[in-house]
C-alpha cells in the first residue's frame, strides 16, 4: 500500500512538473527539454494524461453513483451520459441498464442494447453477459443463440462466473454447439475455482459419469463435498449416497446420515426430498444409538462454508 501511494505521488508530481514547463519561458525550459527529450518521456506523458482522464472519469462515476443511491436517478443519468458519449465503457453500461429497467428514463430496450453493445465491444464484461442474455432470450432483438454464446464466452474469459456457467451448460447440453463434455468441464472448473457450488457439483457429476474425464468416484466425492459444504442440497444428497455405498470414500453411515438429513431439510418438497428422507431412515434402522446421536449432532451443528474452494495442490 505504501509503495503504491509513493508511486502515485511520484506520478502526480511529474504531472505537475510537466504542466509547469508549459508556463515557464522558452529560454528557461529549452536546455532542459533538449536533454530530457526521449521516447520514455513521451510515453510517461501519455500515461500521465491517461491516468488523469481515468481519475476524472472515476470522479464522475462516483458522483453518479452517489445520486443513484439517493434515488436521484435523473441526476445520475445526467452525470453518466456525457461520460458515456465520450466512450467510457462503465458509464455506457450504466446508461444501458437505466434504459433497460426504465430507471430515471423511459424504458427503451433498443437504447439499452445500443449502449451495452458500445460497452461490450470495449470489453465491459457486465455489458457482454447482458448482451448475451438479450440474444439468448430474443428480448428487444432477434433471438440468436450463436451470438449469445459469443458474448457469454467473452465475459466468461474475463472471469464472470455467471457467464462461465452459461458457456459450460451450453456445451454440456449441446443445444447450440455439438455436445462437448471436455469443454463444459473446462468452464465449470473456472467457475468452481472461484467457489461456485453449482459448478463444483457439476464437476463431481461429470467425474461420476466419466463424461469428458475418466470415471473417478474419488474426484466425485471431493467435488461434491466442496459443493455440499456451501449448502447445495443436491450435492449433500449425492454425497450422502456416496458415503452410504462407500464409493469414492470409505463407507461411513454416520456421515451418510448427516448429509442425507441435511439434504432432506433443504430440498424442496417432492421426489428429491422424499428420496433423501427414505435413505436417511433406511440408514437409521441399521445404526446404533450412539451413531445416530453423533450423526444428528453433526447435522445440527453444521454450518455452510462461504465460497469453499480447493486448496493449492489439490
Amino acid at each position: 500500500m505504501k509503495r503504491a501511494l509513493l508511486s502515485f505521488l511520484a506520478i502526480v508530481a511529474m504531472a505537475i512538473f510537466l504542466n509547469l514547463l508549459d508556463f515557464l519561458p522558452r529560454r528557461v525550459t529549452a536546455p532542459f527539454l533538449a536533454e530530457a527529450a526521449s521516447p520514455e518521456l513521451d510515453v510517461l506523458k501519455v500515461e500521465i494524461e491517461k491516468l488523469l482522464k481515468d481519475m476524472e472519469a472515476g470522479a464522475v462515476l462516483d458522483k453518479g453513483w452517489a445520486a443513484y443511491r439517493r434515488g436521484n436517478y435523473s441526476t445520475a443519468y445526467r452525470e453518466w451520459l456525457p461520460l458515456a458519449k465520450r466512450g467510457n465503457a462503465d458509464a455506457q453500461f450504466y446508461i444501458g441498464a437505466m434504459h433497460d429497467e426504465g430507471i430515471g428514463v423511459t424504458q427503451d430496450s433498443a437504447e439499452a442494447l445500443k449502449w451495452w453493445r458500445l460497452a461490450a465491444v470495449q470489453g465491459n464484461a457486465d455489458a457482454q453477459i447482458n448482451l448475451g442474455l438479450k440474444y439468448e432470450k430474443g428480448e428487444g432483438i432477434r433471438q440468436d443463440s450463436a451470438e449469445a454464446l459469443k458474448w457469454f464466452r467473452l465475459a466468461a474469459s474475463q472471469g464472470i462466473v455467471r457467464a462461465q456457467l452459461k458457456v459450460a451448460v451450453i456445451f454440456l447440453l449441446g443445444h447450440i454447439v455439438p455436445q462437448d463434455f471436455s469443454e463444459a468441464l473446462k468452464w465449470f472448473r473456472r467457475a468452481a475455482d472461484q467457489g461456485n457450488a453449482f459448478a463444483q457439483f457439476s464437476i463431481g457429476t461429470l467425474y461420476g459419469r466419466g463424461a469428458g474425464v475418466p470415471k473417478d468416484d474419488t474426484q466425485t466425492v471431493k467435488w461434491y463435498r466442496l459443493s455440499a459444504d456451501q449448502g447445495l442440497a443436491e450435492a449433500q444428497y449425492y454425497l450422502g449416497i456416496k458415503y452410504m455405498a462407500g464409493e469414492g470414500a470409505p463407507q461411513d453411515h454416520v456421515l451418510a446420515h448427516m448429509w442425507l438429513n441435511l439434504a432432506a431439510s433443504r430440498l424442496p418438497p417432492g421426489q428429491g426430498r422424499d428420496k433423501a428422507v427414505e435413505g436417511r431412515d433406511l440408514l437409521s434402522r441399521g445404526m446404533t444409538a450412539d451413531q445416530l446421536a453423533e450423526a444428528q449432532r453433526l447435522a445440527r451443528e453444521w454450518k455452510p462454508k462461504s465460497r469453499s474452494k480447493l486448496k493449492k495442490g489439490e
